[in-house]
């Protein structure tokens, strides 16, 4: 239910219906959030026990993605398509600890994320929010162009953490990775992390609740996330894989069963 003092506070903001970036927050323990996104994070911690794991994990497998296309590859620029509210060890922290001049432009089509988005990042000039919606890119791509903020001309790596399972398969996921890919040249990289169902009963459960509280989400298949890429990609080693598991130094011995849940693969433009 939506907190009366909050609407009056933040009068320019729906405070009626979560938003996956606020309860995305919530559940990595940020502030920037309201009642309602805190009442369906909720869900998950109380009545889906060591579901947490799931963006615990994506944060893990981003950082170390990030990590080896900055310290490997030529890639210096970085487009975040949903990116939600900043937290520890954004794409713009972790590819400027090793090259300071590394762009990133962050995407998210909720307001509350351009808001603190841009007053975090008022002094730093590689860095920029935009508000936008990842499912309509051409108008994405239209602004880094006219405003110079990407150069199409030189790699680049498009991120979708955590996104493409909240784009229902008539908004045609494969093809937003695929208008991408059109525009970017060769060794440029993308990666995906994804929802992964096992088709068993906590794949099933979380969807559910995915659905009942925002009335989109698509848990998928490694064969479907797979597919997401297209022709034109080389999956880079170790594959689709958990993303506790993706390069990770540390590996768990043991996937807890929601660990198994949240997939990742990277990705390079033949």
């Amino acid at each position: 239910m939506a907190d009366a003092d909050e609407q009056a506070k933040f009068p320019g903001f729906d405070v009626t219906k979560p938003s996956i970036a606020r309860t995305y927050d919530y559940l990595l323990g940020g502030k920037d959030n309201f009642a309602v996104d805190r009442a369906f994070g909720d869900k998950f911690i109380k009545d889906l026990p060591g579901s947490l794991d799931i963006p615990r994990d994506n944060r893990g497998v981003l950082i170390r993605a990030i990590q080896e296309i900055v310290s490997t590859t030529p890639v210096r620029q970085f487009i975040d398509l949903g990116s939600g509210l900043p937290s520890a060890d954004n794409v713009h922290q972790v590819a400027q600890r090793f090259d300071p001049e590394a762009k990133v432009v962050y995407v998210d089509n909720d307001p509350i994320v351009l808001a603190h988005g841009r007053a975090l990042l008022a002094e730093n000039s590689s860095t920029v929010v935009i508000q936008a919606d990842l499912r309509e890119p051409k108008g994405i791509y239209d602004q880094l162009v006219a405003d110079r903020l990407i150069d199409f001309t030189q790699p680049v790596a498009v991120i979708f953490s955590a996104t493409l399972h909240h784009v229902n398969d008539d908004e045609d996921p494969a093809g937003l990775v695929r208008f991408w890919h059109d525009r970017i040249v060769p060794g440029s990289h993308v990666f995906i992390s994804h929802f992964r169902s096992e088709n068993d009963p906590r794949s099933q459960e979380l969807e559910q609740v995915l659905q009942a509280s925002l009335g989109r989400g698509r848990w998928r298949t490694d064969d479907e996330i797979l597919a997401l890429f297209g022709e034109g990609f080389t999956i880079q080693p170790p594959g689709l894989v958990p993303a506790a598991h993706w390069r990770n130094p540390q590996p768990p011995d043991d996937l807890g069963d929601y660990q198994r849940l949240i997939a990742a693969a990277l990705a390079v433009k033949d």
